[in-house]
């Protein structure tokens, strides 16, 4: 299978906060931007393979900060790696600024999703060939990430997992 760049599969999506999507407070529902994080991660991912695909988890969210009521909101994902079924996608949401267009970023997370054929069995799915100094680092912290996941959920020791040596080293 041919690698394919993260530019080819990156996605964009923006969305304008309204009233039903605020919580008693005025700001955007988490589970609102949830839904949002999850259909935009999927299109990057089934633009990545080009075969259904289906969330397996959601590895990593923050909300570091409130998204309020009327805020323009866009969402930007990539994928960051693929392993032989799966691909982590990483998402970051920006908030624009109502006068002056200023994008801050206010949350960020990473999806995991599973390419599946007709009738739902895993199917390998192309690497990913990271071509920027960011496509690079993310790529690289995918596998720890990956690794961790997995130590955490007692399917692997800690000597199965070298990229993450240093964190239990101390070094």
């Amino acid at each position: 299978m041919q690698p394919k760049s993260p530019k080819e599969s990156f996605t964009t999506s923006t969305h304008i906060v309204l009233p039903n999507d605020t919580n008693v407070l005025g700001n955007l529902m988490g589970g609102r931007l949830l839904h949002w994080m999850d259909i935009t991660a999927a299109i990057t991912a089934n633009r990545h393979c080009r075969r259904v695909v289906v969330t397996a988890s959601v590895n990593h969210v923050s909300f570091s900060r409130p998204i309020a009521l009327g805020d323009t909101v866009t969402l930007e994902s990539r994928i960051s790696r693929a392993f032989t079924t799966s691909m982590e996608i990483f998402i970051e949401v920006f908030v624009e600024g109502k006068m002056t267009g200023e994008k801050v970023k206010c949350n960020d997370a990473t999806y995991v999703f599973v390419a599946v054929d007709q009738v739902g069995k895993p199917i390998e799915v192309p690497p990913v060939l990271p071509e920027t100094h960011r496509d690079k680092e993310l790529y690289e912290d995918a596998l720890r990430r990956k690794q961790l996941g997995l130590l955490l959920a007692g399917k692997i020791k800690p000597g199965d997992a070298p990229e993450l040596k240093e964190l239990f080293s101390g070094k």
